[in-house]
This record gives structure tokens, C-alpha cells and sequence, in this order.
């Protein structure tokens, strides 16, 4: 049965639009399959997932998809070089042990990596810890602190610094707020202010 992306992943079908049809991708952190699900139906991609939880894994199997359970800080050099078109960690970011060391492999073995985030850096972040003192929650970042997996979140321009960093040039920049999405691939002040999720196309230089 086909799934429905989830409310809160807009950034889905925007990744699936980022993808040239008929693509090899690795979604890392695939979670249940939604994205993996999009791009086989909207661009016949040969995908391919992995995941860290079991129960991911066997819903994503349970639907025909070709997963394995595998941890994206330690699992991604098992793959060759130019493995894929595109390698794609999709809002998990935030949740590996090192970001820096996951976005390497993942420029290793994707000619293209795409990574979507929530924006720590959005307002009305900004004023909870500002005026409140306290972490915030937002429709983005829904978990109290002391229950949430993400352990390195990160701004708009945190992002852009880590890429200049890898030798990742910036292809493409959504920003993603309220309903709208505003192209940004070389985002300033307003796009940090502004976004509450981005999308980044990337390639290495």
C-alpha cells in the first residue's frame, strides 16, 4: 500500500522534486520508507535505505522496499565510492553523533547529497530561549529537551560553514516557512531569521 507523506514532512516531496528520475539514491535514516515510497512512484528511482531502528526496517521491507538496518555514523564507508547519484538524510542530521564525519561519507559515495534540517537559528527560536530561558518547542522541534534524539542542532548558516568546510558547494537552497519555500543557495541573514526547515542540494567542488 502506497504511503502518504507525514503532516509535518513537507521536506519530502520537495527532496523527491530535487531528484533526477531514474536515479540510484540511498536514503540514510529512511525511517519508515515515506521518501523512499515518493520517489519510486513520482521519479522510478533504484532506492535503496538505511535505517537504525528494527521496527523501520520491517515496515519498509513489509512495503517492498530494499532496506537494512545500519547506523549512519559508523555504516556508510561499508559503500564504494559513486555508489549513487544521490545520498540523502532527510531531518537526521541533527541526530548523529558527528554530523561532519556522516556528510563526508555521504559526498564519498553520492555524486549528489541532499540533507533537510529544522532551522535552529528561526525567530521564534530565537525568542523562546531569549526572552523565556527555557528550550524551545516549535512544529519543527516538537520534543521537550529532555526526551528529544536530536543532539546537534545546527542553523542555516552552522550548515552552510560545514559545507565550505567539506569542499560541498551549495546547488540549490530551499528554505522552507509556513507554506512557502524561497530559493537561498547562498543564504544571508533573513533565510537563517526566516526558516523554519531547509533543503540543501549539494555537490563536491
Amino acid at each position: 500500500m502506497a504511503l502518504k507523506p507525514l503532516d509535518n514532512r513537507r521536506d519530502l516531496s520537495i527532496i523527491a522534486d530535487l531528484v533526477e528520475p531514474s536515479s540510484r539514491v540511498l536514503d540514510v535514516g529512511c525511517g519508515e520508507g515515506e521518501l523512499l515510497e515518493i520517489l519510486a512512484t513520482k521519479r522510478n528511482v533504484d532506492g535503496r535505505g538505511v535505517e537504525l531502528s528494527q521496527e523501520g526496517v520491517n515496515a519498509c521491507v513489509t512495503r517492498g522496499l530494499s532496506v537494512i538496518q545500519g547506523d549512519a555514523d559508523q555504516d556508510l564507508g561499508d559503500y564504494p565510492k559513486d555508489a549513487f547519484d544521490y545520498v540523502i538524510l532527510s531531518k537526521t542530521i541533527q541526530a548523529t553523533r558527528n554530523p561532519g564525519a556522516v556528510l563526508r561519507q555521504m559526498r564519498r559515495i553520492g555524486r549528489h547529497v541532499i540533507v533537510s534540517f529544522p532551522n535552529f537559528g528561526h525567530w521564534k527560536i530565537r525568542v523562546q530561549l531569549g526572552l523565556l530561558g527555557r528550550m524551545p518547542e516549535t512544529a519543527t522541534l516538537s520534543d521537550k529537551w529532555y526526551e528529544t534524539p536530536n543532539i546537534h542542532l545546527c542553523t542555516v548558516k552552522d550548515f552552510v560553514a560545514l559545507c565550505d568546510e567539506l569542499d560541498l558547494e551549495v546547488v540549490q537552497g530551499l528554505m522552507l516557512s509556513g507554506g512557502t519555500v524561497r530559493q537561498a543557495s547562498n543564504p544571508g541573514f533573513f533565510d537563517n531569521l526566516l526558516a523554519e526547515e531547509a533543503v540543501f542540494l549539494l555537490k563536491r567542488r
